[in-house]
This record gives C-alpha cells, structure tokens and sequence, in this order.
C-alpha cells in the first residue's frame, strides 16, 4: 500500500478502551487525544525568534484511563515495558524511560498545586516514531489533557502547551523550542499556525482550498550525527547572533549577516544566513496561504529545503532524494512544492500536492524512493486537524 490511510480517531479510541480493559481490567473514564505535527515551512528557527508554519496531522496519540483508588499511576502501551509512577512525593525521572514524558507532565501539574489521584492507562498511537512528527509532543499533550479531565480543571491552551515543552526540557532531555507542542495544542481543522517564537503568539492561517492535501513521506532513516546534530546548530545560530550584535534574530537582517561574515566564518555564517531567510520565507509563505495564493509556494519550499541541506547541514541522501522526487512530478503532475521537514538527519518531507492526485503522487514517490534506496517509506496524506480535546 503505497498511501497509508489515518486510522479513524474513533478506532484508536476503542483499541485504547480495550487495552485498558485487558492490562488492568478497567472501563475508560477519560479518553484523550493529541495529534503529531508536521512543519510546512520555518525550520530550525523557533530557537531563533523566527516565525514557524506548522499544522496539526491526523494522526494521534489516544490515552484512555480510569480511576485506581491507588497512590501511583500505572502505565502500559504495547511494545513497551510497564511504568509506574509513585504519587507520594515529587515526581522525578524514572524507568522504564518513555514513562518520562508521562511524568513531566504530572510534575508540571504538581507545581501548579494540583493533587494528582491515582489511576491506570493505555496509550495507543497513529503517529510515526522516529519519522519528525513529534510523537513525543503529542504524548504530553494528551497527558496533558488526559489530566485536565481527571481534575476536573482547563488550563489555557497557551500555558498547557508550556508545560508539555517544560516536561520535554527537563524530563526528556530535548531542548527543543515551543513549535511541536504548540502545533499539537493549538491545532485546529482547516487551519495552519503561523506561530511567532519571539511572543509566544499563535494565529490560525486558513487552509480552506479543498483541492489541496499534504503528503508526509517518512523515508524511514534516521542519521546519528557525531557533531551532536541539534545542540551543535543551536550553538551556532547563538554565536552568529552574538557576532552581529543584535538582541534578537528578529532584528537581524541579511545585509548584517553580510556584514559579519568574516568574524563568523564560514559555517556559523552559512547559518546565519538560513535564519535570517528562513524566517522571511516563513513570514511570506503565510500570506500566499492567507491570500489563497499559491504560485510561490514552490519557490519558497525549494529554497527552504535547498538551504537546510546547503547551510544549515540537517538534510541526508534520503530526504534529498524523496524531493527531487516530488520536483520531478511538478506541477504538472500535481506537486506544488516540497522539502525536508522536523529537525534534519532523517525523518520525513512533506509535499503540498492537488488533492485529485495525491494517490498518484505517492505511488511514484513510494516507487522510485524504494527502487533507489532499497527501503520502504511511509506515505500519508493530511489535511490541519484538530488539536489536543478529550473525546
């Protein structure tokens, strides 16, 4: 099957119930969902005060739970050893680890002066691991919702998406800046998010044209890289803001990139330089949206992906190679535009296509990336869906 269809949010659901039902012998008195996130444009600049253009996926992490009168939560999904966290005292990290981002959560509701009761749950899941869609943001996002229900209490949507970020920071271990969780709480249908990184402000930019769908391709690899990837470019967009002087990326123009390139050298400069356009990039690709505008589209997903692999150096063969793929169908064959998306290395591209031949698309894209590269992707289709809710 070359396009994987979404399961039903409703199956998930009913798999979740009934793995509560088998691990702990419970009926579900709460059920939560939050979606994945794919990014259609703004990479590796929500750590520089940029502007990110993400959207909610349909595709989700369901929890379903249940009251245990016990002193702890017990947690179980398939594939994964049980965890158990004691509610006795501060919640702290733990083993097994994927119950860390569990406990994150709950320790971000202790701080708030919450009393966390006891209780069980499954958790089931639609989004890919390890493919960039943050499946580890959507996790905090439904336990963070998960616990709304269970207390009875509704945090703002802004501080609930703080909190799965803080959780991720210091239980994970991932520095990460506010767009995956935020996409995954603020998501809506029919909506992308246009969300400023410097305020911390989300705004809903429509994606109505019903002839349009996204592709995300998961090319299935995933590339260590030795200069500790993420933490090392981190650092280099750090050392070329502190060389152009400027107090914020949002201040900072080409022509003072320009200017500084020699006291940067030449790598953190090549940084530079995709900060400064990426977030222009950004800022324009939403007008086209808001403006139903879609003839530069392309151009600015091209010169995107064309600058992660060229200055930033977060691209790899295989996400290359799946949008020079999509480049060659065109827009004759349906393709608008396309690039690598989520931090680099590995993980997935996401292709803006007409919605008559997204089927078409992912047929050649799964085809030709396979014959090449010996590997099975993942392809699905999306529209913005809607954000973290209980159901």
């Amino acid at each position: 099957m070359t396009l994987h269809p979404n399961e039903p949010l409703a199956d998930l659901a009913s798999d979740a119930k009934s793995q509560l039902k088998h691990f702990f012998g419970s009926e579900a008195s709460f059920i939560a969902a939050a979606p994945g996130r794919v990014n259609l444009i703004g990479e590796h600049i929500d750590y520089c005060d940029g502007f990110v253009l993400p959207l909610a996926i349909e595709r989700y992490i369901v929890i379903a739970a249940a009251p245990n009168g016990r002193d702890e939560v017990r947690l179980r999904s398939v594939g994964q050893p049980e965890a158990v966290i004691p509610l006795g005292e501060k919640v702290g990290l733990g083993e097994p680890k994927w119950g860390n981002y569990v406990r994150g959560v709950i320790a971000g509701f202790q701080a708030r002066g919450h009393q966390i009761p006891g209780f069980d749950a499954c958790f089931v899941s639609s989004v890919p691991s390890g493919g960039g869609l943050s499946s580890s943001a959507a996790l905090e996002c439904a336990v963070a919702t998960l616990l709304e229900g269970l207390l009875d209490t509704t945090l703002d949507t802004k501080e609930k998406a703080l909190l799965a970020q803080k959780a991720e920071h210091e239980f994970a271990g991932v520095p990460c800046g506010i767009m995956d969780q935020f996409a995954s709480a603020f998501g809506k249908k029919d909506q992308l998010i246009l969300i400023d990184c410097q305020s911390g402000e989300p705004e809903l930019v429509p994606f109505i044209n019903p002839d349009l769908e996204i592709l995300v391709a998961n090319t299935c690899v995933s590339h260590d890289l030795s200069d500790g990837g993420y933490a090392a470019r981190r650092k280099d967009t750090e050392d070329g803001l502190a060389a152009i002087g400027k107090d914020s990326w949002r201040d900072a123009t080409m022509a003072d990139v320009e200017a500084a390139k020699e006291a940067m050298g030449d790598r953190v400069y090549r940084r530079s330089r995709h900060v400064v356009g990426e977030i222009e990039r950004t800022i324009t690709a939403a007008e086209c949206f808001k403006n139903n505008d879609y003839a530069d589209i392309g151009r600015l997903m091209k010169a995107s992906h064309d600058s992660l692999r060229d200055d930033f150096n977060v691209s790899c063969p295989e996400l290359d190679l799946m949008v020079s793929i999509a480049e060659e169908i065109g827009i004759g064959g349906g393709v608008l535009g396309s690039r690598m998306t989520g931090g680099g290395f590995g993980g997935s591209t996401v292709t803006l296509c007409r919605r008559e031949e997204a089927r078409e698309i992912a047929t050649a894209m799964h085809e030709r990336y396979l014959a090449k590269t010996n590997i099975t992707p993942e392809i699905f289709a999306t529209r913005p869906a809607q954000g973290a809710h209980l159901l």
